[in-house]
């Protein structure tokens, strides 16, 4: 069996922090009405968190154009502190805040994320409307051992539950049989949302569905709903590294956890609150927004994470 969490909104204007949230990643189904406690430490459950060496693999759903592949997997290889960007903030400055919790843990176990294969499946082979069976079915064909792989769904592809209390997913399902033991691996599922639902899954960069309207902000790559899908990743990835199997970190409830992104819904930088992502970065000739460096001279906007060591949610700017 095979156990996923969803990436959903709380629509809970007046809650501290809680904007509109697009992107509470949660286990199964869930009515949209978490509140947020920024002072509650996310609990620790006593299970595994994700480690040893980690490939990436990238699974495309649908077509994309290879500009689009480039910003995703770029992204995958900014994490690395062994490829770190010359310029921060950076991407990798943002994932080792995940190291804490591995800290807290008193985990002696660390976690390396690689940027492993890359499947394109263009011809639409399971059709345009896919349940989460099929999204698990995708995510198997990459490696079964030792891997986190994502499903990146096209922005012509429905996804059950996508645009109405989800953005994307993570989980874990059983991989391969070696030598008699039997192997997990991670998965993710991001859509893309640009045409389906821009205001709801890739604000900033859109204006948003409900709540506070503000302009939206410019795309750190030029592609609303792509970069729109790096945050959900980033989000989702974070989840996955200290949640893989239902039982790291999380806070609440065990079927509809908050994890270390969803957390701290609507926050990018210091000074955010609800309808204001906080005082980002501008690129200065773009004029687009961000609040990280990466790899080939990308910029990206990542979420905040919940920092366990200060209960805090702790922004790059």
């Amino acid at each position: 069996m095979s156990s996923s969490l969803s990436w959903k909104s709380t629509h809970c204007i007046l809650s501290l922090f809680v904007l509109i949230s697009f992107i509470n990643v949660c286990f199964a189904s869930r009515k949209l009405t978490a509140l947020v406690e920024q002072n509650n430490l996310l609990q620790y459950h006593k299970g595994a968190l994700l480690s040893g060496k980690i490939s990436v693999n990238l699974i495309w759903y649908g077509k994309f154009k290879p500009s689009q592949r480039a910003i995703v997997s770029d992204f995958i290889t900014s994490l690395s502190t062994s490829t770190p960007s010359k310029t921060n903030p950076s991407v990798a400055q943002w994932w080792k805040t995940t190291e804490k919790y591995y800290h807290l843990a008193n985990s002696k176990n660390t976690l390396s994320l690689s940027l492993g294969k890359q499947v394109l499946l263009e011809k639409y082979s399971l059709g345009k409307s896919l349940t989460q069976k099929q999204i698990v079915q995708l995510a198997s064909k990459g490696e079964q051992k030792d891997a986190i792989n994502v499903v990146l769904t096209a922005s012509d592809v429905a996804v059950d539950g996508f645009c109405v209390n989800r953005c994307g997913t993570h989980g874990a399902s059983k991989g391969a049989v070696i030598k008699g033991k039997t192997y997990r691996f991670a998965y993710i599922w991001v859509g893309n949302s640009e045409t389906l639902c821009p205001g709801y899954c890739a604000w900033p960069f859109h204006q948003p569905i409900y709540g506070p309207q503000s302009p939206p902000l410019g795309a750190p790559n030029n592609d609303v709903g792509v970069d729109g899908m790096v945050i959900n990743l980033a989000s989702l990835l974070a989840g996955t590294a200290t949640n893989p199997f239902g039982n790291g970190y999380y806070q609440g409830e065990a079927d509809a956890p908050l994890e270390a992104a969803s957390a701290c819904p609507g926050v990018y930088a210091n000074g955010a609150y609800p309808g204001y992502a906080g005082d980002l970065l501008v690129d200065k000739t773009t004029g687009a927004s961000y609040n990280a460096h990466g790899t080939n001279g990308r910029k990206y906007l990542l979420p905040s994470l919940y920092d366990p060591s200060t209960s805090t949610c702790s922004t790059l700017v």
